[in-house]
């Protein structure tokens, strides 16, 4: 049976993600004259540590500042329910940029599309960035979609910080992680700068908009196809369906020093100057003969 909170207004229905801090909840919104969908995110408030108090607080506190852009999921309000908080968010009704990805196959070869989405995240972003916020887990699985996955919105503000240096290493998801985040480049290293992160995220979300697959595993000395990426950028082109004007976009982002890797206003001119992001039909059947 549904159950009620915030005295009745909020209906939760069944569970649409679990995680570490509790579940997220598709619910009916009944506060507003029209009953909406929604995704609500249930809090336990009891059996933390300080520490886990404190990521909380984080978490709420730079998703309601960030709340108003268009490429940010939209928080409404919060409720505090005895035990629980529950952050009452608008819901993507089309899943997530991952199974829109894999499942539906929706963006390879379609380049204005691929532009206009990845553009979208860009935004979202470059807007978080002048907050002072890094969100430290941009990835497809943190990213919801509407209007038949042509409209995306960034979600899960859970790693999220204001500090503009971290030595919290590790932040992060394997396949998007940036290098200087791991913290196992360098044995001197005793920090980095947050915000570059995101930008190397969102170069490997590229990769996934128009081949439909990850470049790498880790971005990590001993992963082998970054290693060979790092020794010939053109190693790209021989794994992956990408155009030269992608492979450039692609290396502005993957550089070890994050100071030398694109800024989000060079990154936004770069993809609105890309022609085509995959291989033309001449150079796929020139790679099929040379394979």
């Amino acid at each position: 049976l549904p159950r009620m909170i915030d005295n009745g207004r909020v209906e939760l229905h069944g569970t649409i993600g679990t995680g570490a801090y509790g579940q997220v909840y598709l619910a009916i919104d009944r506060r507003y004259s029209q009953p909406a969908w929604r995704a609500v995110k249930c809090l336990r408030r009891n059996g933390l540590d300080a520490r886990q108090k404190h990521f909380q607080r984080r978490e709420i506190a730079l998703h309601r500042l960030a709340s108003s852009h268009p490429s940010i999921v939209h928080m409404d309000r919060l409720i505090e329910d005895g035990e629980h908080l529950y952050v009452v968010m608008d819901y993507g009704e089309e899943g997530d940029l991952f199974a829109m990805i894999t499942d539906k196959q929706r963006y390879v070869g379609d380049d204005e599309l691929i532009r206009s989405v990845f553009l979208q995240l860009v935004d979202g972003i470059a807007f978080l960035h002048s907050l002072g916020i890094a969100h430290r887990d941009v990835k497809p699985e943190n990213i919801v979609c509407s209007e038949h996955g042509t409209r995306v919105r960034i979600c899960d503000f859970g790693l999220a910080t204001s500090e503009v240096e971290s030595g919290e290493f590790g932040c992060g998801s394997t396949f998007y992680i940036a290098p200087e985040c791991l913290g196992d480049w360098d044995p001197e290293q005793k920090s980095y700068p947050t915000r570059p992160g995101d930008v190397w995220s969102l170069g490997v979300i590229l990769v996934n908009l128009v081949c439909g697959r990850n470049p790498w595993r880790i971005a990590s000395p001993t992963d082998e196809s970054f290693n060979a990426f790092l020794r010939d950028p053109y190693f790209l082109r021989r794994i992956l369906p990408i155009s030269e004007d992608c492979l450039y976009v692609l290396t502005r982002i993957f550089t070890l020093e994050p100071s030398e890797r694109a800024s989000l206003p060079e990154l936004r001119q770069l993809i609105t100057e890309v022609r085509s992001f995959t291989m033309t039909e001449e150079e796929l059947l020139r790679a099929h003969a040379a394979a």
